[in-house]
């Protein structure tokens, strides 16, 4: 990297810090620290939901998964702009309108202490193991770009976030956020720039996107109805349906988001804005993966993209064997290379079919050759789980962007990071203080007892993420790994809120021993049944809470209390 690179990383964290702090002034009482006074305007908090769904996760792994698999991810959110239109008219008002704190309130109203409690020990779990692996992803680019020990670039990442946000609270993040979401969209839109600039001059991008589409990485419809594929139509409908309605409307980093909102009709816009720029911008991630497989179809890409592995691998007894295989992967490529080319320049359709052909079996090669690199590198270190593809966007941003430009995306990774990171901590420590430390604990404290704890729940649970982070690099695609831990809780969680909201006859017991009926399904169908895609958990955990939680109410009938909490 170069010092302007290093300068402009410097300003952004000065900025974002400064931002953050800035805005302790407005954070002395609880309310003005957990909910901001309920004041923001809907296109601030609107700015802020985008900005804790789009993590340094998606900018990482998600390109990674565009340049493996193509758009077929975007089908993971085809049931988010439903969910926001339910959401809207339900959760929203709803929650307005009880003038609650956290979510999880709510349950002990309707239903009592334990089924709110037990809910929030489930949110706190996933939401904690969620946070450390949103801060994996940053830590590992920073690791290879600096070659410094990955516990350092965690904490690089982790510490800064939570001091701004033990400090300002939610005014901090919400404001941080805004900021945030400028920084990450204009780096997105200088990558994709940059990729298509890249381009070889006889190869247009219509002719680019042609040689993708051969390998189906255009394809972002899948209309097959099947439980074990994860990106179908039907699982982004049903089972996206599912996890977006528990995670807007029952995960309290989203939902403390439009409780902040200064009226129920600017909450509702605030997610309204998710509803129509979501998929877009997901679109536009996907597509500079996708872009930056073309790019490396006429520039040769590395064997490995992680160089520190490729580093153990040349220094182990394997590297003669490393050494044979490099050169295998250097032949593969310049005919790859030249396939490619020649299925982008030929018009004529029966020359075209038969230059796909050979690209194909000429893309089909390489691959081979990379996953025998890939066996060397899991022999080596002994990491039989080790993926490539959380290293490709990193990889390419630090090799073939130009100086400047590599800072400013560097920035905008950590900036999606430092926005998600901030708004799950301060979630965390919300649902902590509220659910469990008042309620439990100590009910009658000043408010300045309550903030001093929130500010030390917060650095908790930011320890308790870094600590997470350090393991999560080692589970797979990141964007992957953060739905599997949410989709394992979000479904039945979501189960209680409709037991709680859609039906009267729900008793307390019902709700709780269906809760832990819906997380034992889950459970059970995670282990016996590991065909079927994580999506399908939520659809499910839901599912598996109502109808247990409603048998379970015919023997145990709701008592008056929660009746008339329901009214």
């Amino acid at each position: 990297m170069h010092p302007i690179d290093w300068v402009i990383i410097a300003l952004y964290l000065s900025w974002i810090i400064w931002t953050g702090v800035g805005h302790t002034r407005g954070s002395k009482e609880i309310e003005g620290y957990f909910l901001g006074n309920r004041s923001n305007p809907w296109w601030a908090v609107g700015l802020s939901v985008m900005a804790t769904q789009l993590s340094a996760i998606t900018m990482v792994g998600t390109t990674g998964q565009g340049y493996t698999d193509g758009l077929r991810f975007v089908q993971f959110y085809f049931g988010l702009p439903l969910a926001m239109v339910i959401l809207a008219v339900t959760a929203v008002p709803f929650f307005h309108r009880a003038r609650v704190y956290t979510a999880y309130e709510y349950l002990e109203r309707r239903f009592d202490v334990k089924t709110r409690t037990l809910t929030s020990a489930l949110f706190l779990l996933s939401r904690g193991l969620s946070c450390g692996t949103i801060i994996s992803a940053p830590a590992v680019i920073l690791s290879i770009i600096m070659g410094w020990n990955l516990t350092l670039t965690v904490l690089l990442i982790g510490i800064p976030t939570a001091i701004y946000t033990m400090l300002g609270g939610v005014q901090a993040v919400t404001w941080t956020d805004v900021k945030q979401m400028y920084v990450i969209v204009f780096g997105l839109v200088a990558v994709a720039i940059a990729l298509v600039v890249g381009l070889p001059g006889d190869v247009s991008m219509g002719d680019a996107l042609r040689v993708a589409g051969a390998t189906g990485r255009m394809q972002a419809f899948d209309f097959r109805f099947t439980l074990n594929e994860t990106y179908t139509f039907w699982s982004g409908l049903i089972g996206g349906l599912f996890l977006m309605l528990s995670y807007f409307g029952c995960d309290q980093s989203q939902v403390q988001r439009y409780l902040t909102a200064r009226s129920e009709k600017e909450a509702t816009s605030s997610l309204y804005m998710s509803a129509y720029w979501k998929i877009p911008l997901q679109v536009l991630v996907l597509m500079i993966g996708i872009l930056v497989f073309v790019f490396y179809l006429f520039t040769q890409p590395p064997m490995l993209f992680n160089p520190v592995h490729e580093s153990r691998v040349k220094q182990s007894a394997l590297a003669g064997k490393y050494a044979e295989t490099e050169q295998r992967f250097t032949d593969a490529f310049n005919s790859r290379r030249d396939a490619a080319k020649a299925l982008a320049t030929t018009d004529d359709a029966s020359a075209r079919a038969a230059a796909e052909a050979t690209f194909l079996a000429s893309d089909a090669a390489l691959k081979a050759v990379r996953r025998d690199a890939t066996t060397l590198v899991q022999d080596v270190t002994g990491d039989r789980t080790y993926r490539d593809v959380n290293y490709v966007f990193p990889t390419f941003v630090t090799t073939h962007l130009p100086i400047g430009l590599i800072g400013i995306v560097l920035a905008a990774i950590m900036a999606a990071a430092m926005s998600s990171i901030a708004s799950e901590l301060n979630a965390l420590a919300t649902t902590t203080v509220i659910d469990f430390y008042r309620r439990l604990v100590k009910p009658d404290a000043p408010d300045a007892h309550y903030l001093l704890v929130s500010r030390v729940a917060t650095g908790f649970w930011g320890i308790f993420a870094c600590v997470v982070a350090l393991f999560a690099t080692n589970l797979g695609s990141l964007i992957e790994v953060v739905n599997r831990f949410g989709s394992f809780f979000y479904g039945s969680i979501l189960g209680v809120f409709m037991l709680a909201m859609a039906t009267r006859r729900a008793s307390g017991t019902g709700a709780f021993v269906g809760l832990m009926g819906g997380m034992a399904l889950v459970a059970s169908v995670a282990v016996f049944r590991p065909d079927i895609s994580f999506l399908w958990h939520n659809v499910i955990g839901a599912l598996g809470v109502v109808i247990v939680g409603l048998l379970v109410s015919v023997v145990v009938p709701a008592t008056s209390t929660g009746t008339d909490a329901a009214a």
